[in-house]
């Protein structure tokens, strides 16, 4: 948190003077919180230090009262540079936000999500950073966390009795939910070229900590973006800041659901990426260690250790082993992808056959066209890279001019369907069925009788498919 907060931008902001006595005269602020406000600005730390450990809510609350009633953007960014300094200085006043003033009304109590949150909206990116970082800071000082911190959420269906073993609901879960939306928002459209990128990736490394931010991230659209960065960033020069990216893929690979989003992603590659470029242990640790939690899950397994076979991972970590390691759970880790990939690139043999065969533009009949099990073990891989095989062996039935490639071809793609769930839909919508169509009336016996069976499999429903067996 204390590095999220490391700010530079501040410093000039706080060499205004801010006209305090004129928001008293226009009933913006009360007299108690201009008194307050008077005492603690332009002082020396040591005598903020003093002020804030004797009466730390009540400065809070008389800045966070300016921040709710005031919107001249030099007041706005003063005050935010203000709290931002407060917990620079000592990232535990946080807690301050939350704690009522002493001797204060009830009536006079402000929730600070809802002031940050609104201060998100503001056109000026100082405004927007400054609040999203102490935004975070609130978020991450916040009592009553335990059910959204353990993935128990309301706005999921969970339970009564389920929030209730955590201590109840998170009464934040909500602002939690508009803090994301915003944060994955920067991603996709950043207000600032330059800065809301590395600023949301801190604070989104603080904030998926929690198991509940991991979930609200996946339900928003977050898992997309994820890929992409992970390639535009890849470099010495961003080291730090890509250290936290793959920290945000990291920590959602501890959830299942999160995990098969980044699977179908296409996050192995950009991973694998990393790992083959990254200078710093810490990046490169973080990289591999995101690929092995993917491995565990088993419906991830046979996929994604055959394509980070096929990405070069299993070279990388071989030439990795020959160095030496500050972190001694480096080696480890090492060893144990290197079993794990074992299986993938057994896995990989003969579908990568498979595959060279196609790129090669020449079929001809062998186990792995006629194999039921090669099928059943393989037919997800024609998945990958958006049905890159699929598209070729379409490519091939639709160009060769060898009987002998159509026949097989058409066999091919009748086993794609007769194995892949949405095989006969996916065939169909790369107009599959034209092609093998147009072969029924080829010349070649063969070619017309694997087209013929083609054909059927594409026009049969699923459950009708055993007929043609």
């Amino acid at each position: 948190m204390a590095q999220l907060l490391e700010d530079h931008d501040i410093q000039g902001v706080l060499q205004r003077n801010i006209p305090w006595e004129s928001y008293m005269t226009a009933r913006l602020i009360s007299e108690k919180d201009l008194q307050a406000i008077r005492r603690y600005d332009k002082r020396v730390r040591e005598l903020r230090n003093s002020m804030l450990s004797e009466a730390g809510p009540t400065y809070v609350h008389a800045f966070m009262s300016v921040l709710k009633a005031v919107s001249k953007e030099e007041t706005v960014q003063y005050v935010l540079a203000i709290l931002l300094q407060m917990l620079q200085e000592e990232p535990a006043r946080a807690v301050y936000f939350h704690q009522r003033p002493e001797h204060a009304e009830p009536s006079t109590s402000m929730d600070p999500f809802i002031v940050f949150l609104r201060l998100l909206q503001r056109q000026d990116w100082f405004t927007q950073e400054k609040s999203a970082k102490l935004l975070m800071a609130v978020v991450d000082s916040r009592p009553n966390k335990a059910a959204f911190s353990n993935g128990i959420l309301a706005c999921e269906g969970a339970s009564s009795a389920a929030c209730a073993a955590y201590g109840g609901p998170d009464p934040a879960e909500q602002h939690l939910g508009s803090f994301i939306e915003w944060l994955i928002g920067q991603l996709r459209r950043p207000s600032n070229p330059n800065k809301s990128v590395p600023t949301v990736t801190s604070i989104l490394s603080v904030l998926l900590r929690e198991r509940g931010a991991r979930l609200m991230f996946l339900r928003s659209g977050g898992i997309g973006m994820l890929p992409p960065l992970l390639r535009a960033l890849n470099s010495p020069t961003n080291s730090q800041l890509l250290y936290e990216l793959v920290m945000c893929v990291w920590q959602l690979t501890f959830h299942k659901e999160a995990a098969l989003a980044l699977g179908g992603a296409g996050v192995v590659r950009p991973l694998v990426d990393v790992t083959r470029t990254a200078q710093k242990e810490k990046v490169f640790r973080v990289a591999l260690s995101s690929l092995r939690n993917l491995l565990e899950d088993e419906d991830l397994h046979n996929n994604l250790a055959s394509e980070m076979v096929d990405s070069g991972l299993h070279k990388i970590v071989a030439t990795r082993q020959l160095q030496s390691w500050g972190d001694e759970d480096v080696p480890e880790l090492l060893t144990t992808m290197e079993d794990k990939l074992r299986h993938g690139i057994q896995m990989m043999s003969s579908f990568d056959k498979y595959r060279k065969e196609l790129m090669s533009g020449h079929l001809d009949w062998g186990p792995s066209h006629t194999s039921e099990s090669f099928w059943r073990k393989n037919v997800d891989k024609f998945e990958e890279r958006d049905f890159f095989v699929l598209r070729t062996l379409l490519k091939l039935i639709e160009t060769s001019q060898e009987p002998k490639t159509l026949a097989v071809g058409c066999h091919d793609l009748s086993q794609f369907i007769q194995f892949h769930p949405q095989g006969r839909y996916i065939v169909s919508g790369m107009r599959g069925k034209e092609l093998v169509m147009q072969l029924m009336a080829h010349p070649d016996s063969e070619v017309q009788k694997q087209a013929l069976l083609c054909v059927q499999r594409i026009m049969l429903s699923k459950h009708n498919l055993d007929f043609l067996r």
